[in-house]
């Protein structure tokens, strides 16, 4: 599906470069393209919560990436936990 800010020929030349590429060639941009994403997630979740921990901050992509749903099967509510944790340090500390 052609994203809107994308015009039609623009996304035409798009497909057709892909269609040239190797299976292999694909897969590796793929592969580059989920690693960027999972950098700039984790990125936006540090600025975001500066305080958190290496855990809340991994729990908030696994969050982003995997759904409540999923997220709660897997994870149960430790991230609910480590939140309430900070929250109750700052009120502490203020």
């Amino acid at each position: 599906m052609r994203p809107r800010d994308t015009s039609p020929e623009a996304w035409k030349v798009l497909i057709g470069l892909i269609r040239q590429m190797s299976p292999e060639e694909r897969l590796r941009r793929a592969l580059e393209l989920t690693e960027n994403l999972r950098v700039n997630v984790l990125a936006g979740s540090r600025e975001a919560y500066p305080e958190a921990s290496e855990r809340e901050i991994f729990l908030r992509a696994a969050k982003l990436r995997l759904g409540d749903e999923l997220f709660y099967k897997a994870y149960g509510s430790e991230l609910d936990g480590l939140t309430r944790r900070n929250a109750e340090l700052d009120h502490h500390h203020a």
